[in-house]
């Protein structure tokens, strides 16, 4: 693994926001949800996550996830993801979502 600099770490921002939808991400390779998600002052932005195994799209419903927020926009499949959402593999490769442990502004960074 290659270290980086503070300065790197710095320029990644990682915010909290609150999931308003989600929805089944059509024509995917692997199954995936389109998040919708409120990240305050950085917008309502989509995201693709793969993230079907842990989490139904009803219970995603209103749950605050971490995001990065200033990486470049991407086509995954039929949609433009416009923010990272995060998370861990478990033993079985499924993600498991990164999680705050109390409800935070929608927007807030990681400091």
């Amino acid at each position: 693994m290659e270290p980086i600099t503070w300065n790197d770490f710095e320029r990644v921002h990682l915010c909290v926001g609150t999931v308003l939808s989600a929805e089944d991400l059509p024509n995917a390779r692997e199954p995936a949800y389109v998040l919708t998600i409120d990240l305050g002052p950085h917008g309502i932005k989509r995201s693709s996550a793969r993230i079907t195994r842990h989490y139904t799209k009803e219970e995603l419903i209103g749950k605050q996830v971490v995001a990065v927020v200033n990486f470049p926009e991407k086509q995954i499949g039929s949609i433009m993801s416009q923010c990272l959402v995060t998370g861990f593999a478990d033993a079985n490769g499924d993600v498991v979502l990164t999680a705050v442990e109390r409800p935070l502004p929608n927007g807030s960074r990681l400091v």
